[in-house]
């Protein structure tokens, strides 16, 4: 009789166990006393800090309006639209997560209340809960927990650091912190809770307060969930008897009161953590034993050391945009994503950008003044969309053009440099792009043929062309030179393109469309040639979606080199200029830009 076998457990192999997987941790970011203190920074720093610690980590954004996403929101009031490779349209901090774990993010990484509300609803009306009365409790808080719990299964991560936005005190965030305080429930070891709470510093006191972040954690107190670490942004740092006092206060440790006070750069913000053994506290608060951070952090710190303090070479970078005055301040969260791009290829470069916001309607009318631009090395039009503002920026174009200063157009910005191009160089009087006016006699710029439908429907969310496509480039092109590549994918977000109507008519007066989709239908990447144009070239795609701290993009990268490169030529005409007028000390403009 033949013997059997014995059966080993499914999984592993014969002769050996298989190792038991540690189970998943949680952190969530909440945020107190007020708006914008910061949570999406100390989200993102937490989570280099713990990747840094050879941890597998995941970043989740939780938005707590209705909207299905972020696509249809006002850039004024919320900040750029982040699109993901999928082309979901979500919130800033998406980017910023990318850009600190230098890695793509995934859809199952955001949610708001309004994708929550819908995938519910539209459960129970196919059937999914059996006819049960759907209610908030549980379905809404079950079915947020179980998005939690997909996004860390999606990426395969060990721990989740998952930002819940808005303030304590919110009623819209309520049912995100009853999942979370669930979660605590029903794992007590695997969650812990950090608050980002501001400490004001009245100017006529002229002393730190703590009650307002007191007041917060004791709030979030009242709805179940006690505040395992304090992370507390000020002005300046805390001293130790503020820490001992909110510490007493909150039921905390001394050392789990985290001084995060205003600093230069973004990128210092997980150092800092590093130093304060953030990353030590919260291996103790999830139960895990401790890591030591890994040398790879090194090159996070040499850029970070890089962005804040290259201030040998100067160079100035106007961003000539629309969305930058909202009342009697500017809000640069419009175009964090490109400002960022810039510093990373600055960097790159050996420089330091020196950022100018350019309110396009400024150069509107019949004598636009463009002395403010003799002193600017480079010239950037972001994207955008709607009539405001657009004769200032095609002004803009065209004194860029034609004085030769580094250009780079980045979505609406190629398109409006392909309509001065055409008004301008071939003649086209009236060019136009079809959002603006459909009926121009010259639509230069027109609808997509497939968003012709989706625009007359109103169907806006979520409808245009997003995420990511591939483009071919040409060969000899100042693109082909800075991407080392003759193919590359891009993320997206627009409905109108070049016209193919006028693409033969553009070329043959001198514009090189140097990126093309594979067909060689849509037109990605406009340039003039260099012995023409030491940089004029233009994006239909947002390449600043795509731009890390420790990956810059090349096209910035590229962009910010002429720009460099241009420093010289001001600094030799200034000199010369003064020497001309015999004014002692021409030069002394070169020791201004180049200063140590």
């Amino acid at each position: 009789m033949k013997k059997k076998t014995p059966k080993t457990k499914k999984g592993a192999l014969a002769g050996k166990t298989s190792k038991k997987r540690a189970p998943h941790k949680y952190i969530f970011v909440i945020g107190g006393v007020m708006s914008g203190v910061g949570k999406g920074i100390a989200s993102s720093s937490i989570g280099t800090l713990l990747s840094a610690k050879g941890f597998q980590v995941n970043l989740v954004k939780v938005d707590p309006y209705l909207n299905v996403d972020a696509g249809t929101m006002n850039p004024t009031e919320h900040g750029e639209v982040f699109v993901l490779n999928s082309g979901l349209e979500t919130d800033q901090d998406m980017g910023n997560y990318e850009r600190f774990l230098n890695r793509d993010l995934t859809d199952a990484d955001y949610m708001t209340s309004g994708m929550v509300y819908k995938a519910v609803i539209d459960r129970e009306r196919a059937l999914g809960y059996g006819g049960k009365c759907v209610e908030a409790i549980p379905h809404i808080r079950d079915e947020v927990m179980r998005r939690f719990e997909h996004a860390a299964k999606v990426n395969k991560s060990d721990i989740s650091i998952i930002e819940i936005g808005g303030t304590v005190g919110d009623y819209q965030n309520i049912m995100f912190i009853e999942a979370a305080r669930t979660l605590k429930i029903r794992r007590p070891q695997d969650v812990a809770f950090i608050m980002v709470s501001y400490l004001p510093v009245p100017s006529k006191l002229g002393e730190m307060k703590t009650r307002p972040t007191q007041n917060a954690v004791h709030q979030l107190a009242s709805y179940g969930v006690n505040t395992d670490i304090i992370i507390a942004r000020a002005e300046i740092p805390l001293d130790q008897k503020r820490k001992e006092k909110i510490a007493t206060a909150c039921n905390i440790l001394p050392e789990r009161v985290i001084s995060a006070p205003d600093i230069k750069s973004i990128y210092d913000v997980p150092i800092n953590f590093e130093h304060d053994h953030l990353g030590d506290i919260l291996m103790e608060t999830l139960h895990m034993p401790a890591r030591k951070t890994t040398a790879s952090f090194q090159a996070w710190k040499k850029m970070a050391r890089g962005i804040k303090n290259n201030t040998k070479h100067e160079v100035h970078i106007g961003v000539v945009g629309k969305y930058f005055n909202t009342g009697d301040f500017i809000l640069s969260d419009s175009y964090i994503s490109v400002l960022e791009a810039i510093k990373f290829s600055a960097y790159a470069a050996g420089v330091k950008a020196v950022i100018h916001t350019v309110n396009a309607r400024d150069f509107e009318g019949k004598n636009p003044n463009y002395a403010s631009f003799d002193k600017y090395n480079g010239i950037i039009v972001p994207g955008g969309f709607g009539e405001s503002g657009i004769e200032g920026k095609l002004n803009v174009i065209r004194h860029a053009r034609e004085n030769k200063i580094p250009y780079f157009g980045l979505c609406y910005g190629m398109q409006l440099m392909t309509i001065e191009f055409a008004r301008n160089v071939l003649g086209l009087k009236g060019a136009q792009t079809a959002e603006i006016n459909p009926r121009a006699p010259h639509l230069v710029i027109d609808i997509m043929p497939d968003q012709k439908k989706k625009v007359a429907e109103g169907n806006y969310g979520a409808s245009m062309r997003l995420g990511v496509y591939p483009a071919k480039l040409g060969k000899g092109t100042i693109a082909e030179a800075a991407y080392g590549a003759q193919a590359v994918k891009e993320r997206h977000r627009h409905r109108y393109e070049v016209s193919p109507k006028y693409v033969d008519q553009l070329r043959k007066g001198g514009l090189v469309f140097s990126g093309t989709s594979p067909d060689g239908v849509l037109m990605e990447i406009a340039e003039l040639p260099r012995e023409q144009h030491p940089f004029f070239l233009g994006t239909q795609f947002h390449p600043e979606l795509l731009a890390r701290p420790l990956s810059p993009h090349p096209l910035f990268t590229a962009f910010m080199k002429a720009a460099k490169d241009r420093t010289k030529i001001i600094v030799s005409k200034s000199a010369d200029d003064a020497m001309a007028a015999n004014i002692p000390g021409g030069i002394s403009i070169e020791k201004e830009l180049f200063a140590e």
